[in-house]
């Protein structure tokens, strides 16, 4: 039985960009950016009467259907939420991969390990590649590191299918319209590909496995604030980048909750998550008045934020952070109010696991939706407890406590 991990040297890089993390699907910049700079530095918080309107990145239906989906009881054990299943309407056969004997090999394409986020979550996948393998289910797991390149992504999937001796490959685009041809070409090689994380425009994957998504993250964040702030109080809304699809779609939702409550959005700001601008944007609209909730599309910098607060002798406003331990050993630390959004980091077990269902020929979902629920107040404790000597760049919903390596793998031991 093999037993390799074979990496490209793209893995070796391991520089943490804090930049569009916790993203699920493309990070590619369209032209047209949805907001406009204001005066003061600040962007025009757009709040239009009625909500969202519809365009390019907002589509009432599906944001609708997100919205739903958070209140859906997901099939399968509440124990291992990475193989539950959120309305599974297609259940795809797949008889035709069976295989025999197992030490198959699993290829993976992977957009990047550039931020906290995807490295916590490649380290689950390893964790739990390896006890496959302990199985006898896989031999060689190859793994190409497209470090954020489309066109390296492009080559490595390319190099996959000249092998032709994938058993399976595994998918996570860097970008959606510019990686769909290479899905489509894995596709059309003859082994069951998976695509997980971020989409691409085509059904031909065998199963696409993803938690429900960027509207609900952003809309169950602003349900937060409009629960836990009094009628007239004033929101920043702090944003990674402009014209990435996912993080619009967070935006977009939260935009359509504050149109519809009596909160004041006073500024939407984009930070490009760098710590030092976001503490200082916080600061200058302390200079100005009250800020008396903070939300935001990604955790990244979300103590800086809140040490804005400190720093300016204020009280703490109402948050929506992240599920990253830096940030929620701060909410524990100051008791302030919050909520720890999470896009499910566990979802990087999944894939793996579908191999192993897809090989023996069971059926999977087409579209594999993941359960996607926030840490709160009742709940953080127990989070933090359960990943007391986890670094502050961890991800608490990880969902390997239960692998081998716990923890020593997630601590880079």
């Amino acid at each position: 039985m093999k037993h390799k991990l074979r990496m490209t040297a793209g893995f070796l890089s391991l520089g943490l960009v804090l930049v569009a993390c916790t993203t699920d699907a493309s990070n590619e910049t369209p032209e047209a950016a949805e907001t406009t700079q204001g005066a003061g530095g600040e962007t025009d918080a757009g709040t239009a009467e009625g909500g969202t309107p519809e365009g390019e990145f907002f589509v009432r239906a599906d944001y609708e259907t997100e919205l739903a989906q958070r209140d859906m009881t997901p099939e399968g054990d509440p124990a291992t939420p990475w193989l539950q299943m959120i309305e599974p309407i297609e259940m795809v056969d797949t008889s035709e991969f069976a295989t025999e004997g197992g030490d198959a090999t699993l290829c993976f394409s992977n957009a990047s390990v550039s931020n906290p986020w995807r490295v916590t979550g490649f380290t689950t996948m390893q964790q739990q590649v390896k006890v496959l393998q302990e199985e006898g289910v896989i031999g060689e797991f190859r793994v190409a590191d497209a470090a954020d390149d489309d066109n390296k992504q492009i080559s490595d999937i390319q190099s996959f299918i000249s092998d032709g001796d994938c058993d399976a490959i595994v998918i996570s685009p860097s970008t959606t319209a510019t990686l769909t041809p290479a899905v489509e070409a894995a596709c059309e090689s003859g082994a069951p590909v998976i695509v997980f994380d971020r989409g691409v425009n085509t059904d031909c994957a065998v199963t696409y496995i993803h938690p429900i998504g960027g509207y609900a993250y952003g809309a169950t964040g602003a349900e937060f604030l409009v629960d836990n702030l009094e009628p007239g109080s004033k929101v920043l809304a702090l944003r990674i980048l402009p014209g990435v699809d996912v993080l619009e779609h967070r935006w977009g939702a939260a935009n359509d909750i504050f149109a519809n409550s009596e909160l004041e959005v006073v500024g939407v700001e984009f930070t490009e998550g760098d710590a030092a601008k976001i503490k200082d944007i916080v600061t200058q609209y302390l200079q100005r008045g009250d800020v008396d909730g903070i939300w935001m599309d990604a955790g990244d910098g979300a103590v800086a934020a809140v040490e804005a607060f400190e720093d300016m002798g204020v009280d703490y406003p109402v948050f929506v952070g992240e599920d990253e331990l830096s940030f929620m050993r701060k909410w524990q630390d100051t008791g302030m109010t919050a909520v720890g959004m999470s896009y499910s980091n566990f979802q990087w077990r999944t894939p793996v696991l579908a191999a192993e269902m897809i090989w023996n020929g069971e059926e999977v979902p087409a579209e594999w939706v993941l359960p996607q629920a926030p840490i709160t107040g009742d709940d953080l404790g127990d989070y933090l407890e359960r990943n007391a000597d986890m670094p502050s760049l961890h991800y608490a919903k990880f969902g390997g406590e239960d692998l081998p390596g716990f923890p020593e793998a997630w601590q880079g031991r």
